[in-house]
């Protein structure tokens, strides 16, 4: 893709996603306007219930159990590969964001979902089903530890990263959350969709900055008119951008690829297509380039077909 296509996507996702934002703050009943109702779903106490730091813990592990039946239909491959939530060590906390830390390849560590509660009263739960979703299950721990137990592929295909495949993929499965039982709240819906936001408005102030002689100010005025995120939060992710040109725009285009090829492979599969299979052809091989990807998946459908 050229990155003015990249660029016109971001534009397009970007407004796609406004509307959406705009339906839940229409059907939760507030007012205001869609930055001040941001601000509303960060401060709102109901979202702040947690007193003890295992309480967060315990929430995490409650939406797994709460979709356990519906992973079932959706997946057919499931990691052997041991998997724990826990909270982040204190020496790292403050600074820390919430991640995925895959388990060893032999399958004796864990993967871990590490949470930094650095202060549980402020600890706002409105996207914790969204963030579960993509560093944990069946997000990066799913395809991650698949890839390394996966005996057919060679040792350095195991370990192998590609980012718009990997972080595609965690983003992907961000949207599944209805169809895992998930997103029943509309708070928790708006995690989702602030969570996406964040990934689309990359693909505009990305190719912006590095091809349409943005300047660093008005990438993050940009940003702070699309999102929630503070001025410092923003600021940091503006000069990631700058410092590492094109990698922040490879999780959304790999979402909308891995999307494009389940409505491809449902249209033209019809009552044939079933989406564990779709999902294992997706997983079974490991990070891939997304035209390795693409020509997998046609591979498949056509001896389906």
């Amino acid at each position: 893709m050229t990155a003015d296509e990249i660029h016109q996507i971001g534009l397009k996702e970007v407004a796609r996603i406004m509307g959406e934002m705009e339906k839940v703050k229409t059907q939760v009943g507030y007012k205001g306007d869609i930055i001040s109702f941001f601000d509303f779903v960060r401060e709102k106490k109901e979202l702040m219930p947690f007193t003890e730091p295992q309480q967060v813990i315990d929430n995490f592990n409650a939406i797994h159990e709460k979709m356990k039946p519906n992973l079932e239909k959706l997946f057919d491959l499931k990691p052997k590969t041991p998997f724990e939530v826990k909270r982040t060590e204190a020496f790292r906390e403050a600074s820390a964001s919430a991640e995925y830390n895959q388990g060893s390849v032999d399958g004796t560590r864990p993967g871990v979902f590490y949470v930094p509660i650095p202060d549980v009263k402020k600890y706002n739960m409105y996207a914790d089903e969204d963030l579960f979703l993509h560093e944990a299950i069946p997000g990066h721990h799913y395809q991650i530890s698949l890839q390394q137990e996966n005996t057919a592929l060679p040792s350095f295909r195991k370990t192998i990263w590609f980012n718009a495949y990997g972080e595609g993929w965690a983003l992907y499965t961000e949207s599944l959350g209805k169809e895992l039982g998930l997103y029943t709240d509309p708070y928790q819906y708006f995690g989702m969709l602030s969570a996406e936001m964040h990934r689309a408005i990359r693909l505009v102030v990305d190719t912006g900055m590095h091809t349409k002689g943005w300047t660093r100010e008005q990438a993050i005025a940009y940003s702070l008119a699309h999102e929630a995120e503070s001025t410092e939060s923003i600021t940091a992710e503006i000069e990631r951008y700058m410092a590492i040109p094109g990698q922040a725009v490879s999780y959304k285009i790999g979402q909308m690829k891995i999307r494009e090829l389940r409505t491809k492979a449902e249209k033209e599969l019809g009552a044939k297509f079933k989406i564990g299979e779709f999902h294992n052809e997706v997983l079974e091989a490991g990070c891939l380039p997304l035209k390795v990807l693409e020509a997998k998946i046609d591979a498949w459908i056509a001896e389906n077909k």
